[in-house]
């Protein structure tokens, strides 16, 4: 028999995001296998995001300290059910994202996140797709010889909740320099299985590419040092090299000996 398929909530740290976190829990509502929760945490808005989301049918709770990586870590903290998937205000799940998020987690018991691309839903036509693949292939061919497997994106990946419990405490929820999808991708890698799925597309907006890019490149760089020199890229390529093996699966639907 096929594995039942994992509960799963969805994460959306917001800052004075009501109108694109509007269009997000729209396209939340319209998945083909919706969400068991949604968790809105409001990181000090002064708009009206807290009640949109609240509209929607949200779980919202705050978050005083500001910066994503205190708001993200509150939800992944409140989250309840068995797969807790991260997002952004200003993305747009396709139909399909939650139904494969949980049918590759029933599939796959020994992996512990996945992640995927993106593309871009606004700016111009044109040139969304070229820059979608400049700006997140950048990202991944410039971290992952630094992790020693693939990084999460911040705005489409899922996790084990169970997981995220053996990490909490050492994740550094209280520095708004971290980029906090990488310092989670640190502390998961490189003995878990963080899985690059292309099938796992997302809608982001592209003001991702405005902002103080000296800045970008700089919290870039503090999200990975940080955590030298035990995370030292070698000694995790080590680490991963000497990881004990998956135990195999068996076969959908065939009966165990």
């Amino acid at each position: 028999m096929p594995a039942p398929a994992p509960t799963v909530s969805v994460v959306i740290p917001v800052k004075d995001d009501a109108d694109v976190l509007r269009r997000c829990l729209a396209a939340l509502a319209d998945q083909q296998v919706r969400p068991d929760e949604i968790v809105v945490v409001d990181n000090g808005s002064t708009d009206d995001s807290a009640d949109v989301a609240g509209a929607a049918g949200a779980r919202v709770v705050t978050e005083p300290e500001a910066g994503i990586p205190a708001a993200s870590a509150r939800g992944f903290d409140e989250a309840r059910c068995e797969i807790v998937a991260r997002l952004d205000a200003d993305s747009v799940p396709p139909p399909g994202w939650i139904a494969h998020i949980a049918a590759t987690f029933a599939d796959d018991p020994e992996l512990t996140a996945i992640t995927g691309p993106a593309t871009f839903i606004d700016g111009p036509v044109r040139w969304r797709r070229p820059l979608a693949l400049a700006y997140l292939g950048s990202y991944f061919a410039a971290v992952t010889p630094a992790l020693g497997h693939v990084p999460l994106f911040g705005s489409n990946f899922a996790a084990r909740r169970s997981a995220w419990l053996e990490v909490r405490d050492r994740v550094h929820r209280h520095d708004p320099l971290m980029h906090d999808d990488m310092d989670l991708s640190v502390h998961l890698g490189p003995r878990r299985r963080i899985r690059y799925d292309h099938r796992l597309t997302m809608g982001v907006s592209m003001r991702a590419l405005s902002g103080d890019r000296m800045l970008r490149l700089r919290r870039g760089m503090h999200s990975i040092v940080s955590h030298w020199p035990a995370e030292f890229p070698w000694y995790r390529w080590y680490r991963r090299a000497v990881r004990p093996r998956s135990r195999p699966r068996r076969p959908i639907g065939r009966p165990s000996r």
